[in-house]
């Protein structure tokens, strides 16, 4: 959708018990929305990460509008104004104390539809996990997650830092997966990995099993052709999906034709589309009142 009738992107601010949060707002033009889609970028990135304009198309935000859901893409604590406040940064259980905080500010003055949807890419995805796990009410629908496993493919000296953000190449795969304008545009979008943050990154692999465990919704994964940060072979995957014991729903999908950053590649609109589709499952899910098999953790790879 183009013209004076698409969905418009706009900034504001939470207030997340104290701390202000920056984030991108889209909303639904002529109705209530159906659900609201929390989007949670990744390390040494903006919010901004789910607003691709390099091609129509491509931006989460507009999108999703465009299909009847709000969606709230979150600048993440020590990201966006919140660095005055904290620089540097908070830790990973902080931050999900931070983000429910900021839902809940956000609550106050937006209608929600059947509740909130998160979708994670790589650090965004540890935090949507996170908070998944802290979640203790029925008003999350369910979580989309890419660029992330839960064993690194790398040294973990190689990781992304408070002095450095990681080889150039694992972060984006071939060229050709990118709209030429995407680097030019996403030079806007990178910022600083907070210090407090970059120590967390070593410590994924032995926090995401008592994580996993918690969470109570549906959980999609998706991972690039050209993913390097995170092994994601069928042995590998298959013990990430078996730690989500009390999850009803585990997906797996492989997405072609991208790198880890795929909301800022050609594959954007493809993906974007999959994850609301996994949204509307999940509502699918709650409307049907479909029985759940909780302990299973079964994987559909898609």
């Amino acid at each position: 959708m183009t013209g004076p009738q698409a969905p418009s992107v706009r900034e504001i601010t939470l207030d997340a018990g104290g701390v202000q949060l920056s984030a991108l707002l889209a909303e639904p033009l002529h109705a209530a929305p159906r659900a609201v889609v929390v989007a949670v970028h990744g390390a040494g990135m903006r919010a901004g990460y789910f607003d691709s304009c390099a091609r129509p198309g491509l931006s989460l935000l507009r999108l999703g509008a465009e299909l009847g859901y709000t969606v709230l893409s979150v600048d993440r604590p020590g990201y966006g104004v919140s660095v005055s406040r904290l620089p540097t940064g908070q830790s990973l259980a902080d931050q999900s104390s931070t983000l429910h905080a900021a839902l809940t500010c956000f609550a106050r003055g937006h209608p929600l539809g059947a509740g909130y949807f998160m979708v994670g890419h790589s650090y965004g995805g540890k935090l949507a996990l996170t908070a998944a796990a802290a979640e203790r009410g029925d008003s999350l629908l369910g979580v989309d997650i890419s660029g992330l496993g839960h064993r690194y493919a790398v040294d973990l000296a190689q990781l992304p830092g408070a002095q450095g953000r990681g080889a150039w190449r694992r972060h984006w795969g071939a060229l050709r997966l990118y709209p030429p304008s995407a680097f030019r545009l996403g030079r806007s979008l990178v910022a600083p990995v907070p210090e407090r943050e970059a120590r967390d990154g070593p410590l994924w692999p032995d926090m995401y099993p008592l994580i996993a465990a918690r969470v109570r919704v549906p959980v999609r994964f998706t991972f690039a052709e050209q993913e390097q940060w995170w092994l994601h072979d069928d042995e590998v995957v298959g013990d990430l999906v078996r730690r989500l014991t009390s999850s009803p729903r585990v997906d797996v999908a492989r997405q072609p034709y991208a790198g880890h950053n795929i909301s800022l590649g050609w594959a954007a609109r493809t993906y974007h589309l999959r994850a609301l589709a996994f949204l509307e499952e999940c509502l699918l899910a709650r409307d049907a009142a479909v029985p759940a098999s909780h302990g299973e953790g079964r994987a559909r790879l898609r």
